[in-house]
């Protein structure tokens, strides 16, 4: 008969089999886990970026709708805390987006439109003096200014033709508009609502932490629209005055590009400087262009060294490679458009992952032995 006091004499232990050696080394298996990993998130963007561009039509009012929310926010918290009701303050910030991105737009297509074939003239005589100098590079400018006089007289010639395709477009972009306004009031007047379900949905005690998730996101994407409305808005001023006290054809026109070319960092400003130290060397010459090209300089370091540190460094900190290679990624997907709306939505995932570090951190500092303390509320 076994007695059980067997169990506990010292040889005991030392007749137990050992567990079996692993396959692989603790390294390689934490290297397969975190390939994994990778791999299932690399699926879930994937997916998800498929699945926005299939809807599009849905997703674009959407995201516009948020740009929205983001640059008109501050407006609508002040009309709220005037004792405003919520739907009066929504609905008289929508007023003031639909004035101001109407009167904007207004003033950028009157601009282009009227000093558009000046620029286009510009351009292609700038081409020929490079073409001169530079040979195969300058008539390949050349060639691209001619063919870009050609796309806008083609393009105008078939929605001129085919009037039910330009209907259609027309219907399609009005439609998108009233979509992504009437988004925006719902976003503006229902946020704590949706604050409230998102703490409601949540699984556990999660509630809280996605909160400050969105809320940090959210965050993001107001400052990237703010931050980057005002800087878009001296850096057309200046050169605007600049080019016009250098008397440089089309400085108005120019001024608009610039405005429209900021929302797209270091890219656009790039492009429309570049059209701008052209068309000055076309016709006002070398010792003009010159100048011209001290004006874009000098304001480009004015943002880069004054206005985005006091502007944007306190909401939206991205290493410029980040931003470059999501405005290559949004062009991939969606044109003009997705390189507009790429580097918002990067701000707010990067607002997200900030507040994840955040609060791992904070875990990770309070070594396990109870629940982290929670961060103080804005």
């Amino acid at each position: 008969m076994r007695n059980d006091s067997d169990d506990n004499r010292p040889g005991a232990e030392r007749e137990r089999p050992w567990p079996p050696e692993p396959l692989l080394p603790v390294e390689a298996r934490r290297a397969a886990a975190w390939c994994v990993v990778t791999l299932l998130i690399a699926t879930v963007v994937a997916l998800g970026v498929w699945l926005c561009v299939e809807l599009s039509t849905a997703v674009t009012p959407l995201l516009l709708a948020l740009l929205g929310s983001g640059l008109l926010g501050p407006l609508y918290r002040r009309l709220v805390a005037m004792r405003l009701n919520r739907s009066l303050a929504a609905g008289l910030t929508c007023a003031v987006l639909v004035v101001v991105v109407g009167g904007a737009g207004y003033i950028v297509v009157s601009a282009l439109v009227d000093t558009g074939d000046q620029i286009i003239a510009s351009l292609r005589s700038a081409a020929k003096s490079l073409s001169e100098h530079f040979g195969a590079a300058g008539t390949s400018l050349d060639d691209l200014a001619s063919r870009s006089k050609q796309l806008i007289t083609k393009f105008g010639g078939s929605a001129a033709s085919g009037l039910l395709a330009g209907v259609s477009l027309v219907g399609q972009f009005l439609a998108a508009s009233v979509l992504a306004l009437l988004l925006t009031f719902f976003f503006l007047r229902d946020s704590d609502k949706a604050v409230r379900a998102l703490n409601d949905w949540a699984p556990g005690s999660s509630g809280p932490q996605l909160e400050r998730m969105a809320r940090r996101g959210f965050q993001g994407i107001e400052g990237f629209m703010r931050g980057t409305t005002f800087i878009a808005l001296i850096d057309a001023l200046c050169i605007t005055v600049g080019l016009l006290i250098l008397r440089v054809p089309g400085a108005v026109g120019l001024g608009a590009l610039v405005f429209v070319g900021a929302y797209i960092p270091y890219l656009g400003a790039f492009i429309s400087g570049a059209v701008a130290v052209l068309v000055a060397l076309a016709d006002r010459g070398f010792v003009i262009a010159l100048w011209a090209l001290g004006v874009v300089l000098a304001v480009q370091i004015l943002e880069g060294h004054v206005l985005q540190p006091m502007i944007q460094s306190r909401t939206v900190q991205m290493h410029p490679a980040t931003v470059l290679l999501a405005i290559t990624a949004g062009a991939g997907v969606a044109g003009i458009l997705g390189m507009l709306l790429s580097v918002p939505l990067v701000a707010a995932v990067s607002g997200v992952l900030h507040e994840l570090r955040v609060h791992y951190a904070a875990g990770s500092d309070s070594g396990g032995s109870g629940p982290a303390a929670p961060p103080p509320s804005s």
